[in-house]
């Protein structure tokens, strides 16, 4: 009787270690499940360049737009970059001038529309239906609307760099300010125009293309920007005298 109890204890010890050792092994196992979803949110926060969380077609809208820029639908983007690069060629190459143009393909127009529709009586053909061309109500007050919210949030954002509140904002619109004027010294507006609907229809597409290999090295100059920020606020931009806090105060009430 003695051994049968024996064994009988060791058998439960048995059973109660092997639960143990289960439990045991489902928790870790649980637990790292646990960190698995951490270790990939890490490896998801991937640098993107400008800080973007969505795809590149995104980014610019998800419309049309887009479709053309990224390439989405060749003969659309190549019809508009061919009629972009015309454009220039005339006006910019061989200095066309705008109200010239358009005298002369109205001249043409007219004429063109002129004869056939006195040559459709003698040869016993129908003349031309010349449509009707009216300019919507509708479109023109969307794009007025968007244009006037555009320029008042440009006036506000400009109000809040000049009242002094953001060192940081004011010294990077001044930057590129003074870059802009140095690239219209250079060109003049429809060459600058022209690069900018170039660069829309270049860009954006190869680095769709290429954005793990552009990402890491954006990565590293933004860091390095960063450093040399860092530097010059330490030497310069912290030795400015600020307005104090009472001031500010009074024009925040003021406002």
């Amino acid at each position: 009787m003695s051994d049968h109890e024996d064994k009988h204890e060791e058998s439960l010890l048995e059973k109660i270690s092997e639960k143990v050792k289960g439990h045991d092994l489902s928790s870790s196992s649980s637990d790292s499940d646990d960190d698995k979803p951490s270790e990939s949110s890490m490896k998801a926060k991937v640098f993107r360049l400008f800080g973007r969380e969505r795809p590149v077609h995104d980014v610019f809208g998800g419309g049309k737009q887009a479709d053309i820029f990224l390439w989405r639908n060749k003969k659309i983007s190549a019809g508009a970059l061919g009629v972009a690069t015309v454009i220039w060629v005339l006006f910019e190459l061989l200095e066309y001038h705008l109200l010239t143009l358009v005298c002369h393909l109205l001249i043409l127009a007219l004429a063109l529309l002129f004869l056939w529709s006195n040559a459709a009586t003698f040869i016993h053909k129908s003349p031309p239906r010349i449509p009707e061309v009216q300019i919507p109500k509708d479109p023109v007050l969307e794009f007025a609307q968007a244009l006037r919210f555009e320029i008042n949030r440009g006036f506000a954002v400009l109000r809040d760099i000049a009242s002094g509140r953001d060192l940081k904002k004011f010294l990077s619109v001044i930057a590129g300010l003074w870059v802009l004027s140095i690239v219209g010294s250079w060109c003049n507006f429809l060459t600058l125009f022209y690069i900018v609907f170039v660069l829309l229809h270049t860009l954006p597409v190869l680095y769709e293309k290429y954005e793990d290999k552009v990402d890491p090295l954006t990565e590293k100059a933004w860091h390095e920007i960063k450093k040399q920020y860092a530097m010059f606020d330490a030497k310069v931009l912290s030795k400015i005298p600020k307005r104090p806090l009472k001031e500010k105060e009074k024009e925040k009430k003021k406002d």
